[in-house]
């Protein structure tokens, strides 16, 4: 008899052990092994176990190509879930399996060797054929596509978390601890008496005892330093929606500013400055038309403007012209800095509250959230387990499906969070969606392409940018080296049919077969894929943490973003004070519960994974192997770079420091 090494590694996750009957069978290039039933009377399959056991065969198997598993009740049925197989040969050569899969019934599960193979590596194998036709089949009916509503991104066909595979729900710690986070925010927070007061503030230092009971650096900052000009420029910069500013060389024909209407902060005439690059423009002219919210039947007011801001010569980014509307008229004025306390105040707030609401649908919800849920669903449908692609990418769509399903039923439904709150909920929610989409493009999910489109280049104290471009250079790098490894020639990417019905998927049900967005439809070169797999790693990862981690420290204190506004802008000038600045602004409950949902996006759970750790070992080989060691030197090296820096700033810029970077779209 030829005897066979076999380790089984239960994986370490709460409700992982199994007291069911394990069954293994090895399958190598000239034959397989009987079932075996690995469980003795001992309980083997515990959490974090690791089990050894002799497989014995008539006759060596060849080289291992996969294992069988599948379990069997004995008394009760449970979930087993295993991590990985090591089988050590007779020869002395050890195979690996990668399993990371929940086993909850009794079926026959097929899991391939750890080396990873395109489609074209299988074609002359049987057994590899059909195991990747066999397991995309199904998988293709457990990940279905689904229209949640027309002009917006496809996501996953689920009526509700129970519906989705184990394999993509959260953990039991995650679970419990965002319910936990979710029932008890309000409470944490120190609100939950004032969590159903509709009340008008009628005191501005009222609103800073909500700061009482979490305060964090950044959100004492701009507690203190929130009427100031400088902290408003800074937060279009370093805030979260670093994503709408750009260099301005020609004043939009709807913006009728004037020369002689601003006062610039030294230099020349405001032709020189723009000449110069230094006038930069943020228009919110998507927001243009969307009906705004009606909260406890009172109408809500959302802008659309358009902001003018000069870079000093102290190197600030400051606002020196704000018109509210997208139509020049006499009820539409330019407000100014020179214009009294609250006329510009309050001006400076209605923006404010127009990029909460954009910058939450737009940059946020969609251009992370439901581009990464479009990842996940092409990969799942597409690429089998063996796919060095697969192997690359599955880390970063960890907890993306329920995440997203959450999203779905409680914030944007119609009793959803933001239904119920903000100013844009209901129908203005899938207009902004709508039209961010069709205006979306692939150069702005690219930020070397989007920096230097939007002319920010030189622009200083803009730490997004040079973080941002760091990482993306070492992500790039990283995914470079992997996938030429892979791929070595322009044909080998335009053979490789599953790659290729990935890209197709993303464009089809992603960007809705617009070929406007510039998107590719199929990969024809190995330098096309590499930057593409970069942008999908980047968006996952860096530039969620980006627009969703300083949530609750920019938007604690709410007159620095308002979630709604209950008065209209002013029509003419010397009209605003402190009083009606106070009207304005969203009433106690709607206030308390908006910080309740950005204290909830803003909390990493204790089992997040973060950039470069991968505790799942998919990759086998050497090569990449290796490239994952260097690719964690480099985060390490950059994390140092960023914590160097913050030390001499006020205000720290830490969204992107490797070590606070999720590897996916998990909160």
């Amino acid at each position: 008899m030829i005897n066979y090494e076999v380790t089984v590694f239960t994986g370490n996750l709460a409700l992982a052990s199994t007291f069911n009957s394990v069954y293994i069978t090895l399958v190598g290039t000239d034959g397989e092994s009987k079932r075996i039933d690995l469980t003795s009377w001992k309980p083997s399959f515990l959490k974090g176990q690791v089990s050894h056991f002799i497989v014995s065969c008539p006759k060596f198997l060849g080289k291992l190509v996969m294992i069988k598993l599948d379990k069997q009740k004995r008394i009760l049925k449970d979930s087993w879930y295993p991590a990985k197989v090591e089988v050590k040969s007779p020869k002395n050569k050890t195979y690996h399996f990668p399993i990371y899969h929940w086993i909850t019934d009794s079926e026959v599960y097929c899991f391939r060797e750890g080396t990873a193979l395109r489609i074209f590596d299988d074609s002359n194998s049987h057994v590899g054929g059909h195991s990747r036709q066999q397991e995309l089949k199904q998988r293709q009916k457990v990940f279905r596509w689904d229209v949640y509503a027309q002009g917006i991104p496809q996501c996953i066909k689920a009526d509700s978390i129970q519906s989705l595979p184990y394999d993509v729900q959260f953990s039991f710690t995650k679970t419990a601890e965002m319910k936990y986070t979710a029932v008890t925010g309000l409470v944490e927070l120190e609100l939950i008496e004032m969590a159903e007061l509709k009340k008008k503030w009628t005191h501005i230092d009222d609103i800073s005892h909500l700061l009482c009971a979490h305060r964090t650096q950044v959100t004492d900052f701009v507690h203190k330093h929130w009427k100031e000009d400088s902290l408003f420029g800074y937060q279009f910069l370093n805030g979260v929606n670093p994503m709408l500013i750009r260099c301005c060389k020609a004043l939009p024909k709807n913006f009728p500013v004037t020369g002689d209407m601003v006062s610039l902060h030294g230099g020349g005439s405001l032709a020189d400055e723009m000449m110069k690059g230094n006038i930069f423009l943020c228009d919110y002219k998507l927001l243009d038309g969307v009906q705004p919210n009606t909260i406890s039947r009172k109408k809500q007011y959302l802008m659309a403007p358009l902001i003018l801001l000069q870079k000093t010569s102290d190197n600030k980014l400051m606002p020196i012209a704000i018109q509210l509307k997208q139509k020049p008229a006499k009820d539409n004025p330019i407000f100014l800095p020179t214009d009294s306390e609250y006329d510009w105040l309050l001006a400076k707030i209605f923006v404010r509250s127009a990029n909460f609401n954009f910058y939450e649908v737009s940059v946020h919800l969609l251009r992370t959230h439901l581009l990464a849920e479009v990842f996940t669903v092409s990969l799942l449908r597409n690429l089998p387990m063996v796919h060095p692609l697969y192997k690359l990418l599955m880390p970063h769509t960890r907890y993306t499906l329920q995440i997203n399903v959450l999203a779905r039923q409680l914030l944007i439904s119609q009793t959803g969070v933001l239904t119920r709150f903000a100013a844009s909920g209901g129908k203005g929610v899938i207009t902004i969606l709508q039209k961010s989409l069709s205006s979306l493009t692939y150069s702005s999910l690219c930020i070397p392409d989007d920096i230097a489109e939007r002319g920010l280049k030189d622009v200083p104290n803009f730490y997004y940018r040079d973080d941002g471009l760091k990482l993306w250079e070492i992500i790039f790098r990283f995914v470079k080296e992997i996938l030429t490894s892979y791929y070595k020639t322009d044909a080998e990417v335009q053979k490789d049919s599953e790659l290729q019905n990935w890209i197709h998927d993303i464009y089809e049900h992603g960007f809705l077969s617009q070929a406007s967005t510039g998107i590719p439809q199929k990969f024809t070169t190995v330098d096309e894929m590499i930057k593409f797999v970069t942008m999908v790693i980047f968006t996952c990862s860096a530039q969620h943490s980006a627009v969703n981690s300083g949530q609750y420290d920019f938007g604690a204190w709410m007159p620095n973003s308002p979630v709604t506004l209950q008065l209209p802008p002013p029509t003419k000038k010397g009209k605003a004070s402190e009083k009606s600045m106070l009207d304005t602004f969203p009433d106690i409950q709607t206030t308390v519960h908006g910080m309740a949902v950005m204290w909830l996006l803003s909390k990493q759970s204790s089992d997040s994974i973060f950039l470069g750790q991968y505790p799942e070992e998919h990759f086998s080989e050497e090569v990449p192997c290796q490239k994952i060691k260097d690719f964690q030197v480099e985060l390490k090296r950059l994390s140092a770079e960023i914590k160097a820096r913050n030390s001499g700033l006020d205000l720290p810029y830490t969204y992107l420091d490797p070590e606070v970077i999720e590897n996916s779209v998990s909160i």
